[in-house]
């Protein structure tokens, strides 16, 4: 269930869509593909307008040539061209500088005939595609040029791409240059994993679910992992990589938003503020790290060559445009604790990275162990505890794995794994991951989309870390091989704890075959 389906207005209001850096592969890969899904499932406006702004040299004409013939490559189904005329009836170019005043007067214009040609009713809002350099001088030049202003009950808004800042202090200074400009609720700072279904789907299992919530707490689970792990390597964005690397990329965004609807405490509604209190009551109630805890609760890794899928890849060293000595991390794990009522005591172990041996993205609650005092005169020898799996990509679902009697005139135990596909329970989706996000600022929901008080405190949780690693760079990289989980001591973060990581393709839980017996317990 989708929290689609609470929502009494799932149509998009009238607006005009100005896209900078619409040239880009982000407008051809996602952007399109996700405004055409909309549309085909009867969820976009019909009085609607796309403005592509960026420094290429195209015009309207040569712009929506060039669409024409790179979207069908992206799409997952073939494009219907009734649908295909009636966008690019509405898909404008202006070809300008970020930097030059007079390109905004020029977009004030085009945007006005726009609204006038397509009743958009003077509601306006502006993708910054663009390198996070661009961020606050793009929003500068829209506040000049008065394209910010919401009168009337029409409104504008500014959705920005991640990242947010590369550390506490450049955070705070973005977030100062937006609100210059803008009011918190005109700004929409998106990260695409909030766009999957089974992440929405995160607070509806839960909080839908009575079976489920009484035991989402200190009481029954034992530790909580998150895991977000990729095959492929930084291919052509080392120069970018280089400046940012795993801890920055993907910790502060992806795995505190995953962590903080796995975490928060049940909202009074759906409203947006309100989702984004509890999740921003998360994030503050993480313990800090001091020098001796990032030391200690922290692993970070670069991959050397090796082999993924059967093939021989280079080293991140080896990658273009990185350097010879990087001491850039490609890999990064950690252990929080979040210090409040519901899970103290409860470890959060968190784990990102490249080249590592599957491409997976999911969230594990393993539940405490039952006491063995019932089976200390049967021939089992251990009792598996119950671990719950939410698959994040590519495979969406949830799985739960529980212990039951194997047939036979002996007491022992088979694990079993319960499976929820979602393709194969409610068919597969055309979906970038961007639909439900593009529709929500449409409509003026913000539930999905980071506020300025999350973004800093995330960043006052990795702040401490970037600066012991800053003082002491890694000695040892490369320290683990393409095609590997990660480094060694990852493994040792949780070894510690007497626990150890699910890794996907090492965890017999999924395979769906009939249990088997070894040593008392069986394991499908």
């Amino acid at each position: 269930m989708s929290l689609n389906h609470l929502d009494p207005h799932p149509v998009g209001e009238p607006c005009v869509m100005v896209i900078f850096g619409a040239t880009g592969d982000l407008t051809k890969r996602k952007l399109i593909p996700a405004l055409s899904n909309l549309a085909g499932d009867g969820l976009l406006s019909k009085q609607f307008a796309i403005i592509g702004f960026a420094t290429n040299d195209y015009t309207t004409e040569t712009f929506r040539k060039m669409l024409t013939e790179e979207i069908p490559k992206y799409t997952g189904s073939p494009i219907d061209q009734k649908l295909w005329s009636w966008f690019l009836e509405r898909i404008y170019y202006v070809k300008a500088d970020f930097a030059d005043a007079s390109a905004y007067q020029r977009l004030k214009e085009q945007i006005e005939q726009a609204d006038k040609q397509h009743s958009t009713q003077g509601n306006k809002f502006f993708y910054l595609a663009v390198a996070p350099r661009f961020f606050s001088p793009i929003v500068k030049q829209l506040g000049d040029a008065g394209l910010t202003k919401e009168e009337s009950g029409r409104w504008a808004r500014v959705i920005v791409e991640k990242p947010f800042g590369h550390d506490l202090e450049s955070a705070k200074q973005l977030n100062q240059d937006l609100k210059q400009v803008l009011t918190e609720n005109q700004i929409y700072r998106i990260d695409h994993y909030l766009g999957k279904e089974t992440v929405q789907n995160v607070m509806v299992f839960r909080f839908s679910n009575n079976i489920i919530e009484p035991l989402w707490n200190r009481n029954y689970v034992d530790h909580v992992q998150i895991t977000a792990a990729e095959t492929v390597g930084v291919e052509h964005r080392g120069g970018f990589y280089e400046t940012a690397g795993a801890l920055r990329d993907m910790v502060p965004n992806h795995l505190f938003q995953l962590l903080t609807m796995t975490a928060m405490e049940p909202p009074i509604s759906f409203d947006a503020d309100e989702v984004r209190n509890k999740q921003a009551e998360v994030l503050h109630a993480i313990q800090p790290f001091g020098p001796e805890e990032v030391l200690t609760c922290m692993v970070r890794g670069q991959y050397a060559d090796g082999n993924v899928g059967g093939e021989r890849v280079p080293g991140y060293r080896s990658e273009p445009d990185v350097a010879h000595s990087s001491n850039t991390e490609t890999f990064v794990a950690l252990k929080l604790q979040i210090d409040n009522w519901r899970w103290a005591g409860v470890p959060f172990y968190l784990r990102t990275g490249k080249r590592l041996a599957q491409r997976e993205t999911e969230i594990v609650i393993q539940f405490r162990r039952t006491p063995f005092v019932l089976f200390r005169n049967t021939t089992v020898r251990n009792l598996e505890t119950n671990r719950l799996v939410i698959h994040i990509q590519p495979d969406e679902g949830i799985s739960l794995s529980f212990g039951a009697k194997v047939p036979g005139s002996v007491m022992k135990l088979g694990l079993v794994n319960m499976d929820f596909d979602y393709s194969t329970y409610f068919g597969s989706e055309h979906s970038t991951g961007y639909e439900r996000l593009l529709r929500d600022c449409m409509v003026g929901d913000a539930t999905l989309f980071q506020r300025a008080d999350m973004v800093e405190a995330g960043w006052s949780v990795i702040q401490p870390i970037l600066d012991v690693w800053h003082a002491l760079p890694a000695r040892d990289f490369p320290n683990y091989a393409a095609g590997s989980w990660g480094p060694p001591e990852a493994a040792d973060l949780m070894e510690r704890d007497g626990r150890e990581w699910r890794n996907p393709d090492e965890d017999g839980l999924l395979k769906r075959s009939h249990p088997t017996v070894a040593d008392g317990v069986g394991i499908s």
